[in-house]
């Protein structure tokens, strides 16, 4: 039993032998290619959502160090009234200017929706309260979502239009 014990310490230990490290990357290049045709024929078929938001890209006519720099100002753009102070902040910054001009006209979309939705209060009769609401949500869905979709641009540092409005400059 002694002799057991001392065959067994004196045995080395065999670790696995590990492939070099190019062969293991060239095993995941060479997938068969019915795993990314799947994937090939999804991206060629774009969803309703994507054609909507699939709009003029301008981030390459900016500096990096002029995005990153004036990022926060180019979310607070989409803030209502508060438009403005990327025009104060930094007005020697085009890409805060840019955002500035999608929030100018993103609240300007908000004033005129909101005005209808006075309108609308003003016309239809009290005892048709509920189709009155279903109005005013249907007028207020669109300027929350374009409100999202350019605080999203401004948070990952893009500067795309928003859609259906995005293309009016107010600001230069």
């Amino acid at each position: 039993m002694a002799e057991q014990n001392n065959q067994q310490q004196t045995q080395p230990t065999q670790q696995p032998q590990q492939q070099p490290q190019y062969k293991q990357q060239q095993q995941y290049q060479q997938q068969p290619p019915q795993y990314q045709q799947p994937y090939q024929q999804y991206q060629q078929q774009p969803n309703g959502f994507s054609n909507f938001t699939n709009t003029a890209d301008y981030t390459g006519q900016y500096h990096p160090q002029d995005i990153a720099d004036n990022k926060i100002y180019a979310i607070l753009a989409y803030f209502g009234f508060l438009f403005f102070i990327p025009l104060v902040a930094a007005p020697q910054s085009r890409y805060a200017r840019f955002h500035a001009n999608q929030g100018l006209l993103l609240f300007l979309l908000e004033v005129v929706t909101s005005i209808l939705t006075a309108i609308i209060s003003a016309v239809i009769p009290w005892h048709l309260y509920w189709l009155q609401s279903i109005l005013s949500l249907l007028f207020w869905i669109p300027g929350v979502v374009l409100f999202f979709i350019g605080l999203m641009n401004a948070i990952n540092g893009k500067a795309k239009e928003l859609p259906i409005i995005g293309k009016y400059r107010l600001i230069k």
